[in-house]
């Protein structure tokens, strides 16, 4: 975790702020990828992740976009309410959820908020060569983010706000023939869902990479029970009630495991697996990574075998961040 100050600060749509976060000391940032995402600290109990939206190659400046939420848990309004110029917060990360797989070709479907992992997407693809278009939708047209910057980069760039030309037409923009084509979207659920559908009707469903920013609904159905967990090579075994998640019994035990939205969208959570069949119950694992059974996340996610073994050791005071190599 480091500190970083709040450089500027700007309104870029009805209830979006853009906060732009240098570090505390001055040094460079660490270097990120388009999809990349940082964790705030706003406060006890309010650690929440933002999507970096601005230039990749940035390393003096992190970027963030945030829409107040009025049904949030509070981190969008300590945002809006408490992160002005010169305010400090501490920040953790970047990591990589959404990473932008190499392609000839993209399609970037946008949602909202759900614009700005997207916005270095379609930087990368400009500076590589790489052809592309974005459909964005939204509401209303003032409570979209960035569209006067979009619609510079011309005939690429769709925009259809609800309140003008209702829905997104997505079976016109999801092609059968794209073949060499990779879709990337986010933005809300229903959006999310009807891509995901579109994309299974046309047999595009490989090309698809996704981002949620709240828990799929379609959860694992499986019954919860107790199972245990043994910790690394120390042979450890702490048990997990049927009522409590495997991050709450690593807490009880003194282990600090890096978290954010315990909700299984964020990635942060994320621990490898040695032994045991995970019962995932995240949004952020595809179904290949899931299948594979070899991490999983901790805040959500449980046990289909008896004992689940964790490359977690038993040290309290100790913080266990995500170790996947997806996380830059």
């Amino acid at each position: 975790m480091m500190s970083a100050i709040v450089a500027q600060r700007r309104a870029v749509a009805t209830d979006v702020v853009e906060v732009t976060l240098r570090s505390a000391d001055g040094r460079p940032l660490s270097a990120w990828s388009p999809g990349a995402h940082i964790d705030l600290d706003l406060g006890p109990g309010l650690v929440r992740s933002y999507s970096l939206c601005g230039k990749p190659g940035d390393v003096e400046h992190y970027r963030i976009a945030v829409l107040r939420e009025p049904d949030s848990r509070g981190g969008s309004e300590a945002v809006h309410q408490k992160l002005h110029i010169g305010s400090t917060v501490p920040i953790t990360g970047p990591r990589n959820n959404f990473a932008l797989d190499p392609a000839p070709s993209y399609l970037f479907i946008a949602g909202g908020i759900g614009i700005t992992p997207l916005l270095p997407m379609i930087e990368h693809a400009e500076v590589v060569g790489a052809r592309w278009r974005l459909l964005y939708g939204g509401r209303r047209r003032l409570s979209m983010a960035y569209v006067a910057e979009l619609e510079e980069f011309g005939r690429n760039v769709v925009i259809r706000p609800e309140e003008q030309h209702g829905l997104l037409k997505l079976a016109d923009a999801i092609s059968a023939n794209a073949t060499d084509e990779l879709i990337y979207c986010c933005g809300p659920e229903r959006l999310l869902q009807a891509v995901e559908d579109h994309c299974a009707v046309v047999g595009r469903s490989h090309s698809l990479r996704v981002e949620r920013f709240k828990p799929k609904p379609t959860q694992s159905e499986t019954a919860k029970s107790e199972f245990l967990i043994e910790l690394g090579g120390s042979g450890e075994v702490l048990a997990v009630p049927a009522d409590r998640t495997i991050l709450d019994v690593l807490r009880d035990a003194g282990i600090d495991v890096l978290s954010s939205c315990e909700e299984g969208t964020c990635g942060s959570c994320e621990q490898n697996v040695l032994a045991g069949v995970p019962d995932h119950r995240d949004s952020v694992l595809t179904a290949e990574e899931q299948a594979s059974g070899d991490r999983m996340m901790v805040c959500v996610s449980r046990c289909l075998s008896p004992t689940l073994h964790l490359d977690i050791e038993p040290e309290p005071g100790s913080t266990y961040a995500s170790p996947s190599s997806r996380h830059p």
